[in-house]
């Protein structure tokens, strides 16, 4: 009982400082608009709106201001947002404390290039190219501290201090990207785990006159089976982190992320990100050239599902869509009214 009422006293702390509007994202003083034509400093560095970096640094400003708006826009009654959280809801959230920094990581947001250029600046890879690190280690356990590690006291220091990451993308173009990734591709390690636990699963609930290979190998589900299987709200299972609402992950409402990057914008925004932690040796990786990436595949993928499953995914991305102001309309073309 002792310890659930010292962390309420510190989701109580995050609270408040989500309410306060920190429109600086680095220098940790409030900014007017009549500031922004200015350099602002930090203890260890002074930015400048100018310079390659100024779109998005201020886009980032510009984020954190709007994710706070939406976030007092949308929950008036900052109580709730309690109601069921413990330490453990900040498991996502990885620590830095060579640079002072928590980023919560979301799958299928480049959170693999994250943690890899992560490892190389706190030095827990040898050499300076992220690429050269296999992705299964960037993932491994231990590789780093997660925000549930510490004390309560340490977890307060750290929330109110830190600078904080997150990045966000599309939720409709991230669960495509979790489906053809861990469902649709063949012969992959990471997907025959999925392919196992999650694929034949589906196949048996929701294909009928399956056949006895669909069932063994549940290494053909329909994206149909997959967002059935995803909305299904029976029971707890459906809930994977690759496809959770990115709200449910990193609670963007009690934790005041002053760094709010999209995957729209991914290697710009790392660059700011990485020049604000004093980090010059290595750089975020580009998208391979030769990938197709998923936004092209939009519109294949959705157009097999039912009015009724678009509903449901709207509804189970409703937050997401709101507070990272996304749109159905980006993916579908219509909104749904």
């Amino acid at each position: 009982m002792t310890e659930c009422r010292v962390w309420g006293t510190v989701l109580l702390l995050i609270n408040i400082s989500s309410l306060m509007v920190d429109t600086s994202a680095f220098g940790g003083r409030t900014s007017t608009n009549d500031e922004k034509g200015r350099s602002f400093e930090t203890e260890d560095s002074v930015y400048s709106w100018t310079g390659p970096n100024a779109l998005a640094r201020s886009a980032l400003v510009e984020r954190q201001e709007r994710l706070q708006y939406n976030c007092e826009e949308i929950f008036e009654d900052r109580d709730s947002l309690n109601e069921n959280l413990n330490p453990e809801s900040f498991r996502n959230i990885l620590v830095d404390e060579q640079h002072e920094l928590l980023y919560c990581y979301v799958p299928k947001v480049a959170c693999t290039n994250w943690k890899r250029v992560l490892m190389v600046a706190t030095g827990k890879w040898p050499g300076n190219d992220p690429m050269e690190i296999p992705a299964d280690q960037a993932h491994s356990p231990g590789t780093f501290q997660r925000l549930t590690n510490y004390t309560l006291s340490e977890i307060e220091r750290m929330l109110a201090t830190y600078d904080k990451l997150i990045v966000v993308r599309h939720p409709l173009e991230r669960l495509l990207s979790a489906y053809r990734n861990k469902l649709e591709a063949k012969h992959e390690k990471s997907s025959r785990y999925f392919q196992t636990r999650f694929g034949k699963k589906i196949i048996r609930r929701y294909r009928q006159n399956a056949t006895v290979e669909s069932l063994r190998n549940g290494d053909d589900v329909t994206f149909r089976e997959f967002v059935q299987f995803v909305t299904d709200d029976s029971s707890n299972e459906t809930r994977n982190e690759h496809w959770k609402p990115i709200y449910e992950l990193c609670h963007p409402c009690l934790v005041n992320y002053n760094l709010v990057s999209k995957y729209e914008s991914l290697v710009e925004d790392a660059t700011e990100v990485l020049e604000r932690m004093g980090v010059e040796s290595v750089n975020f990786p580009t998208k391979p050239v030769n990938s197709e990436p998923t936004a092209k595949k939009l519109e294949k993928y959705y157009s097999t599902l039912t009015y009724k499953q678009l509903r449901k995914l709207a509804d189970l991305y409703k937050l997401d869509l709101r507070l990272f102001d996304y749109s159905l309309e980006d993916v579908l073309g219509f909104s749904l009214a």
